[in-house]
C-alpha cells in the first residue's frame, strides 16, 4: 500500500520554496527569449529605476498610470531622447506583460519626448582622410572597416573569423540591427591588414587553447547544437578583448569581444589632433560611406542593401547632406 503523506507536510515544503527575485525573473526571462546582453543590462537598469521613482514600492502595486507618470516625467523633467523614454517604455512593458503577466491599459495620456529632425553629420573627403590616417593598428583597421564597409560599430566588434571573405572581398554581417544578416563590401585596401589581424587572433586562440580555455559565446543554443564550435577558429571574434572575462549567461570564463569604448576613445582623439571641430564618432563613418558613395554616383538602391535599412527613406535622409543640395547652389553674392 502506498504511503500516505502529511498534507501539512506538503503545505510545508511547497510553502518553504521561495520566489524568485524580481529581477532574477526578468533576467531569466530575458535570456529565455534570447534578448542580447546590453537589451538585459537596459531593461534592470529602467526597471530599477523605475521603482526608486516610486518610493521602492513593488511593480505588483503601481498600475499604468504609474508608469504614465513616470514616462511623461522622463520627458518632463528628465528631458530624455525620444529613443530613451521609448526603451524605458519597453522595459516596463516587458515587466509587466512577460514577467507579472499583467495587461496594462492603454496609455494615451504618456507625455512624449520630441524627436526633433536632425541631419547626420558628415566629414568631407579630406577630413576622412585625415581622420584615419591619425589612427594605427587595430583601431585604424576598425574605422576602416565602419568607413570602408558601412558597418555599425558593434556589428564591427561581433565580427567573426568566418565571416570575413577575403577572397571574394565580402563581409557578412550577423545578427545586425533588426535581427538581419546582409553582406557588404570588404575594402582591397584592408585585406592585408585583416589578414594579420586574423593571424593574432589564430595565435592568441591557441594560447587560449593550451591554457585550457579557448570557447567564445555563441548565438542561441549553438553551443549545445554544435559542441565544439565555440572553440573553433571560425567563432572566433576579429577583435577579441586582450583579457577573458566570466560569461554573465553560463558563468564561463571566455573571450569575448573588444570594447566599443576602445575605439570611440581613438576616434575622439584622433578627431580632436587632426583639428576636426564637427562632433565624430565612430558611427560618423558610416555616415561618410553612405554619403560619399551616392556623392560618388551609386544607387540609392544598393547603398540601401549595403547599410542594412529596411525603409529606403532611411537612407534617402543622406541625399540631404550631398553636395548636389544647398552646397551644389552658388550663391547670387559669389556671381
Amino acid at each position: 500500500m502506498p504511503e500516505v503523506r502529511n498534507p501539512a507536510a506538503i503545505n510545508k515544503s511547497t510553502a518553504a520554496a521561495p520566489k524568485p527575485k524580481l529581477f532574477d525573473e526578468v533576467r531569466r526571462r530575458l535570456r529565455l527569449k534570447h534578448y542580447s546582453l546590453r537589451t538585459e543590462q537596459a531593461y534592470l537598469y529602467w526597471i530599477r529605476r523605475y521603482i526608486h521613482f516610486n518610493d521602492r514600492r513593488h511593480p505588483r502595486e503601481l498600475d499604468g498610470k504609474h508608469v504614465e507618470h513616470f514616462l511623461s516625467e522622463l520627458a518632463r523633467r528628465y528631458r530624455v531622447a525620444p529613443s530613451t523614454q521609448n526603451q524605458a517604455l519597453a522595459a516596463l512593458l516587458f515587466l509587466y506583460r512577460d514577467v507579472l503577466a499583467i495587461d496594462l491599459p492603454w496609455m494615451g495620456n504618456v507625455v512624449r519626448a520630441k524627436r526633433a529632425p536632425r541631419l547626420p553629420v558628415v566629414l568631407s573627403r579630406a577630413e576622412t582622410s585625415a581622420l584615419l590616417n591619425a589612427l594605427s593598428g587595430r583601431e585604424a583597421l576598425m574605422a576602416g572597416l565602419l568607413y570602408g564597409s558601412g558597418l555599425r560599430l558593434m556589428e564591427c566588434l561581433r565580427l567573426r573569423v568566418k565571416d570575413v571573405d577575403l577572397a571574394r572581398h565580402e563581409i557578412t554581417v550577423r545578427e545586425g540591427k533588426g535581427g538581419k544578416d546582409r553582406k557588404t563590401v570588404l575594402p582591397g585596401r584592408l585585406r592585408l591588414a585583416l589578414l594579420t589581424q586574423i593571424d593574432s587572433v589564430r595565435v592568441l586562440h591557441a594560447r587560449d587553447l593550451e591554457a585550457g580555455f579557448g570557447a567564445t559565446s555563441l548565438p542561441y543554443a549553438l553551443a549545445r547544437k554544435y559542441c565544439n564550435a565555440e572553440r573553433d577558429l571560425g567563432w572566433q571574434y576579429v577583435f577579441p578583448a586582450a583579457r577573458r572575462a566570466v560569461d554573465p549567461a553560463d558563468g564561463r570564463e571566455k573571450r569575448h569581444h573588444l570594447d566599443e569604448s576602445v575605439l570611440q576613445r581613438a576616434v575622439r582623439n584622433a578627431a580632436r589632433a587632426v583639428g576636426i571641430v564637427k562632433p565624430v564618432s565612430p558611427h560618423t563613418l558610416r555616415h561618410c560611406f553612405a554619403t560619399h558613395l551616392l556623392e560618388s554616383g551609386s544607387d540609392i538602391r544598393t547603398v540601401q542593401e549595403l547599410l542594412g535599412h529596411k525603409d529606403i527613406t532611411t537612407t534617402q535622409v543622406y541625399t540631404h547632406v550631398l553636395n548636389r543640395g544647398a552646397g551644389g547652389v552658388l550663391s547670387p553674392l559669389d556671381r
